[in-house]
C-alpha cells in the first residue's frame, strides 16, 4: 500500500486506498449507482483506465486516467444494475528498474464472474474483496501510467454491522503490511 491511505466512511459510502505508487497526479472519479464498463489498456503495466459508470440509470463516461502507451485493450462490459464489482486484485512495482511503482496488473471480479488477469503479474500483490458492498467508484494517481489506484464502495445503509467488520480487515490488513 501506499503511504497515507485514508479510510473515510459516509453513511452509505466509504473510500479506501490507494495502492501502488505516488508519482503522477491524484484524480478522483467520485460515486456513482456502479460501475457499467471499464476499458484497459496496458503492455507491461496498466497504461491507462476509463470507466463508463451508471449516473441514475444513464450512462455516465468518466475520463481516461493514465497515459497513451500500451497495445493491448480490455473492454470489460458488466450487467448492469445485475452485475456489480464486488472485488479488484493486482500487482504493482516499477515498470524499469530505478523506476516509481506503477499498477502492473489488474484482475476484476463480479457477483457474477471474474475478468483478467490484464498486465503483468508481477511486484507487490495487492486485492480488497468487498463483503456485502460494491464498487461504484474509482480514484487514484496516474502519468504515463496508472501509478495507484483506490475505490469508492457503496454498502446497504442498514449493516452498521458489515461495516464494523470492513474496517475491522481495513486495520487487520494495514498491521500485516506495517508488521
Amino acid at each position: 500500500m501506499a503511504s497515507g491511505k485514508a479510510v473515510a466512511v459516509s453513511r452509505r459510502n466509504m473510500a479506501v486506498g490507494p495502492w501502488g505508487g505516488n508519482g503522477g497526479s491524484p484524480w478522483d472519479d467520485g460515486s456513482y449507482s456502479g460501475v457499467r464498463e471499464i476499458k484497459l489498456i496496458y503492455a507491461n503495466g496498466i497504461d491507462s483506465i476509463q470507466v463508463l459508470y451508471d449516473k441514475n440509470g444513464k450512462p455516465f463516461q468518466a475520463e481516461k486516467r493514465g497515459g497513451d502507451g500500451g497495445h493491448q485493450t480490455a473492454i470489460v462490459k458488466l450487467k448492469f444494475p445485475e452485475e456489480v464489482l464486488t472485488a479488484v486484485s493486482g500487482h504493482y512495482g516499477p515498470v524499469v528498474h530505478g523506476g516509481g511503482p506503477v499498477i502492473r496488473s489488474l484482475t476484476l471480479k463480479t457477483n457474477q464472474g471474474s475478468f483478467g488477469p490484464f498486465g503483468v503479474e508481477e511486484g507487490t500483490p495487492f486485492s480488497f474483496p468487498i463483503e456485502g458492498g460494491f464498487i461504484v467508484g474509482f480514484k487514484g494517481r496516474s502519468g504515463w501510467f496508472l501509478d495507484a489506484i483506490g475505490f469508492r464502495v457503496s454498502y446497504p445503509r442498514s449493516s452498521p454491522r458489515l461495516l464494523g467488520r470492513v474496517l475491522q480487515r481495513l486495520g487487520t490488513l494495514a498491521t500485516m503490511r506495517l508488521g
